[in-house]
């Protein structure tokens, strides 16, 4: 029998791959700079920071400027949000099926706060740290 950690693990692997089939959500990936912040903050800071952005922004029921209140740049947390599908209220109902008008509750939050971090956790595999960045 498999635990929900197991669980939790294939629907992200399944939701990244589902993702991966939108030419929209698939074309993100994070800038040299994204990439550098949340290496030197470390993935505990980072995951703070996106259980917080995801409560703060998309958290309540009808969060203000919905469908406008994620920035396309600025943090890597903001981008892993538009390739999740996690930047707003439309398409968290969209793709991961959980109602507008409604407050998230903290298991939703946790839960596409974990998604995001896989995509970010992701993304620095594939691009490996460099020497040097251009600014």
């Amino acid at each position: 029998m498999t635990t929900s950690v197991e669980d939790e693990q294939r629907w992200i692997s399944e939701t990244l791959e589902r993702l991966s089939h939108s030419q929209f959500r698939d074309k993100f990936q994070l800038a040299d700079k994204d990439r550098v912040y949340a290496r030197a903050k470390g993935k505990a800071t980072i995951d703070r920071h996106a259980r917080e952005m995801l409560r703060d922004r998309v958290g309540a029921a009808e969060p203000k400027n919905d469908g406008r209140q994620t920035p396309w740049r600025g943090h890597p947390v903001f981008t892993a949000q538009h390739a999740t599908a996690t930047c707003c209220r439309g398409c968290i109902e969209k793709w991961h099926h959980i109602p507008k008008g409604r407050e998230l509750t903290d298991d939703e939050v946790n839960r596409l706060a974990d998604l995001v971090m896989a995509w970010i956790e992701r993304d620095l595999v594939n691009h490996p740290a460099r020497w040097f960045v251009k600014s």
